[in-house]
C-alpha cells in the first residue's frame, strides 16, 4: 500500500512496540547487548555503535520519506556530509561544489578534505553548462545545494544528475533548506540525500544530527560500514527527539511557507530593502525549475538591505521576535548577518557571500507579530 507523506512521517519505522503495544518508539538508552550465545547477537544487535533500534526507527523513516533504499543518522549534518566523502572519494578524486553553500560545508572541503587530497572546484549550479565545464576526469561527485544557502539558489536536479552520471559520478543534494516535504532529490535522479537532521526535520532547535539517504543498497551497505567504523552517530534520545520532530514535519512546513510569502511579500515592498532573494517570487532565475521540482518554496527568505553592510547588521541587532542567531528550521524565527557568522569562513573565497545580506529563517508564529518586528528593525 502506498502512503502519503504525512502517513509515513508518523508511522514508517514506528511500528507499535510488540511488548507493551507503546505507539511510541521506546527510547534504547544502551551501549551494549546481552547475547543468545557467542556470534548469535540478539536479532543482530551487539553494540549501540553498530546499530541501536531507536536509531533504526529514525533512519527507516528517512529513507521513507525521502523514498530512497536506505537511511543512515550522524550526529550532525557535517559527520554525515565527512562519512560519505570518506566512502565514495579517495586522495586524488574531484568535487564540483555550489559557489553558494553553507560556510561549514565549503570549510569541510577548503580545510579539511582538501588536505586529504580531495580537489574541488566551486560552479554556478543553476548553470548546467558551467558544472559540466568545471568536471574533471577525476570528477566522483556533483555536490549540490537546492535552494542554496544563503543565495537561494536553485539547480535542476535532473538535469545535473545526468550530467554526473554521464561522467560516472555520483549526484549528492544537500536537501536542507526545502527538507524532504517539499522536495524529494532521488526522485529527480539523485543518488545520495543529505540532511542536518538539526533543522527543520528535527524543527524544535533542541538537537543536533545528521542523516544520508541513498537511491541504491550497495552504496547504503558501504556507508554503513564507515558510519560503524568512523563512529560519528547519534545518540538514541537524539534519535528520538528527531523522530519526534519528524512527525510533525508537513504541518509545520506548510506554515513555514505561509507566513515566509508573507515576509517576502512585506519585504518587497519595503523602501530600506534592496532586494529579496526566494525562488516563490515570479522573477526569480530559479523560479520555473524550483516550482517543477518542489512542492513549495519554503520558509527561508533573504534580502539585501539599501543600506549596506551597516544597516543589515543594525536590522539583526535592532529584531526582537527574530532571535539573533546561527541556525535555521526550528519553530522560532531567526536572524543573521551570514557574511559575519554562518558564512564567515567563506571570507575571500568563490563562496565569499555580499555584505549587505540577510537571511532569515521564517518561523510558525503568527506572521503579524513577524512583520510588526522587522518593520520595527527595519527602522
Amino acid at each position: 500500500m502506498t502512503h502519503g507523506f504525512e502517513t509515513l512521517a508518523i508511522h514508517a519505522g514506528q511500528e507499535p512496540d510488540p511488548r507493551t503495544g507503546a505507539v511510541v518508539p521506546p527510547i534504547y538508552q544502551t551501549s551494549t547487548y546481552a547475547q543468545d550465545a557467542v556470534g548469535a547477537p540478539r536479532l543482530g544487535y551487539e553494540y549501540s555503535r553498530t546499530a541501536n533500534p531507536t536509531r533504526d526507527a529514525l533512519q527507516d523513516c528517512l529513507a521513507a520519506l525521502e523514498g530512497g533504499q536506505r537511511g543512515l543518522a550522524f550526529a550532525s549534518g557535517l559527520a554525515a556530509e565527512d562519512t560519505l566523502l570518506r566512502t565514495v572519494c579517495r586522495p586524488g578524486d574531484h568535487v564540483v561544489i555550489p559557489d553558494d553553500a553553507y560556510g561549514g560545508t565549503y570549510r569541510l572541503f577548503a580545510n579539511v578534505a582538501q588536505r586529504w587530497g580531495l580537489d574541488w572546484t566551486a560552479a554556478d549550479l543553476s548553470d548546467v553548462d558551467a558544472v559540466r565545464a568545471a568536471m574533471t576526469k577525476q570528477t566522483t561527485i556533483v555536490w549540490v545545494e537546492t535552494p542554496t544557502n544563503p543565495l537561494l539558489g536553485i539547480a535542476d536536479i535532473a538535469a545535473l544528475a545526468s550530467v554526473a552520471h554521464d561522467a560516472g559520478a555520483l549526484l549528492v543534494v544537500d536537501n536542507t533548506f526545502a527538507s524532504p516535504y517539499l522536495q524529494q532529490p532521488i526522485a529527480h535522479g539523485a543518488d545520495v540525500v543529505v540532511h542536518p537532521t538539526t533543522k527543520y526535520l528535527g524543527g524544535h532547535s533542541d538537537v543536533v544530527g545528521g542523516a544520508l539517504v541513498v537511491a541504491d543498497d550497495q552504496l547504503g551497505a558501504d556507508l554503513a560500514y564507515h558510519q560503524n567504523a568512523m563512529g560519528a552517530v547519534p545518540g538514541p534520545f537524539d534519535a528520538w527527539l528527531t523522530l519526534r520532530g519528524v512527525k510533525t514535519l508537513g504541518v509545520r512546513m506548510d506554515r513555514h511557507c505561509d507566513n515566509a510569502e508573507r515576509v517576502v511579500a512585506f519585504l518587497s515592498r519595503h523602501p530600506k530593502v534592496a532586494g529579496v532573494l526566494y525562488p516563490g517570487k515570479p522573477e526569480h532565475r530559479g523560479h520555473e525549475v524550483a516550482a517543477k521540482q518542489m512542492r513549495r518554496f519554503g520558509g527561508m527568505v533573504s534580502f539585501r538591505a539599501a543600506g549596506g553592510e551597516a544597516a543589515a547588521i543594525e536590522v539583526c541587532d535592532r529584531a526582537r521576535l527574530f532571535t539573533l542567531g546561527e541556525s535555521l528550521g526550528g519553530v522560532e524565527s531567526l536572524i543573521e548577518h551570514p557574511g559575519r557568522m554562518t558564512h564567515a569562513s567563506a571570507a575571500g573565497s568563490p563562496l565569499e557571500v555580499p555584505a549587505d545580506l540577510v537571511r532569515l529563517s521564517v518561523g510558525i508564529e503568527t506572521v503579524d507579530d513577524l512583520l510588526a518586528d522587522l518593520e520595527q528593525a527595519l527602522g
